[in-house]
């Protein structure tokens, strides 16, 4: 299954707005499969964007997990991330090269936000 960023950063959304700073019990992302979710919070869990368990039997088609909370990096990417044009734009440049590691996503979005404040 391949990496979906716009996933990512809708899952991130979802559980920013958790009143309690635990994640939704249920998390449901409109079009998206639960094998699509547990497979991003999975590889969020590993990237360290989320914390959560891993929750895969040998039933499930692939890895899944279920998200607990954000981490501090999570809130950092999502600080970065919410704007949607500023999404947009990071993913319009992002899609000219076939993607990046997360470390270019947070550097591509880090520069955005720094030339919208004028620096």
């Amino acid at each position: 299954m391949k990496r979906n960023m716009d996933l990512v950063r809708s899952i991130l959304l979802a559980i920013e707005e958790s009143k309690t700073g635990y994640a939704p019990r249920d998390l449901r992302i409109e079009g998206y499969t639960e094998e699509q979710i547990g497979y991003h919070i999975y590889i969020m869990k590993e990237g360290g964007l989320v914390n959560g368990t891993d929750v895969t039997t040998m039933d499930d088609n692939g890895p899944t997990a279920v998200a607990t909370s954000m981490t501090w990096t999570g809130h950092e990417f999502l600080d970065a991330a919410r704007e949607s044009e500023r999404w947009k734009e990071a993913k319009s440049l992002l899609d000219k090269v076939g993607g990046a590691a997360l470390g270019v996503w947070q550097t591509v979005l880090t520069k955005l936000v720094l030339k919208n404040l004028g620096m």
